[in-house]
């Protein structure tokens, strides 16, 4: 049976919102996005982002690469787009399908605020995309698990050994090209959310191990905290049409792309936005500890909810 969804009018009286599931997700009515959007709609979008975590645009086909990265200019500080992958625009292409659990770009002390994703070229079958709030993970964690969460911080690098799980890094050369500079960052592994002050759990594929531990005695906290993650009961799962557009709330989500089109194409376009140095509950923040990512993105204050 098919749920109905009831669109529920929100601040703004043009724009309308659509929830997806009750803790992640909405689909958001009545705007045209571009780098013209006004202050107010422009703040709408933001506020509407921090309550759902991920939202999602359609209808959006005159977007071109310009329009979205002029309209993520008014959402925030759009980062160059990528540390290490090139690209030959101010765009990120995401040819084929991430298929492994992970925040964007987390080997860098600057975490990126946000990602704006738009698709180009659309596989017949599959290829959906799948969020999971990591707020909602760590509000479900029992208060033990909590309590060591809240006492760790992770190692997170681009030189880690996901390759066998992931599609797109089993490439050799794109691999190399991943890897051309090493990243290593150290977060706390339950971060604060600089606007909307709730707690939420930063790992992912990028993890290498826990600050004091082993790489062996890591792996299977890690496993036990990020399987809290991928819980289906913290997900949305979108599936992909052409003029689509989703911006998802890099600090407290985890994405999937999912590898389930064959031989078929996958393309899209990414522009992230930079973000502020990730601080846990005891106001440590993230540390750089190998390489300088002043160049891929500056530091961010978070914005002041009105």
């Amino acid at each position: 049976m098919t749920a109905t969804l009831e669109p529920t009018t929100t601040a703004a009286p043009a724009i309308t919102v659509t929830r997806l599931s009750e803790h992640i997700g909405a689909i958001v009515h009545g705007v045209r996005l571009g780098g013209d959007i006004d202050d107010a709609t422009a703040e709408t979008i933001l506020d509407l982002l921090a309550e759902h975590e991920v939202i999602f645009f359609r209808d959006q086909q005159h977007l071109d690469d310009a329009g979205q990265h002029a309209f993520a200019a008014r959402l925030g500080v759009p980062t160059t787009p990528h540390p290490t992958v090139r690209s030959d625009s101010d765009l990120l292409p995401i040819e084929g399908a991430a298929n492994s659990w992970h925040t964007d770009v987390s080997f860098v002390d600057r975490v990126p605020k946000a990602s704006i994703l738009r698709p180009i070229t659309l596989p017949p079958h599959g290829g959906n995309t799948t969020w999971a709030s990591t707020t909602r993970a760590y509000d479900r964690l029992p208060e033990p698990l909590k309590a060591l969460a809240e006492n760790l911080r992770a190692r997170h690098t681009n030189d880690y050994d996901y390759a066998g799980h992931n599609a797109t890094y089993q490439r050799a050369e794109y691999h190399r090209e991943f890897i051309r500079n090493i990243f290593e960052a150290e977060h706390p592994v339950v971060r604060v959310h600089p606007e909307t002050g709730r707690r939420s759990l930063l790992l992912g594929h990028f993890v290498k191990s826990f600050a004091g531990l082993s790489t062996q005695d890591s792996a299977p906290i890690l496993a036990l905290l990020q399987r809290r993650i991928e819980n289906p009961d913290n997900t949305v799962r979108w599936a992909w049409q052409p003029g689509d557009v989703a911006i998802w709330d890099n600090r407290s989500t985890q994405h999937f792309g999912i590898n389930d089109y064959g031989d078929h194409k996958r393309l899209l376009r990414r522009v992230t936005l930079a973000g502020d140095l990730p601080v846990g509950v005891d106001g440590r923040e993230g540390v750089a500890l190998k390489g300088d990512a002043s160049d891929y993105a500056p530091v961010t204050p978070a914005r002041s909810r009105g």
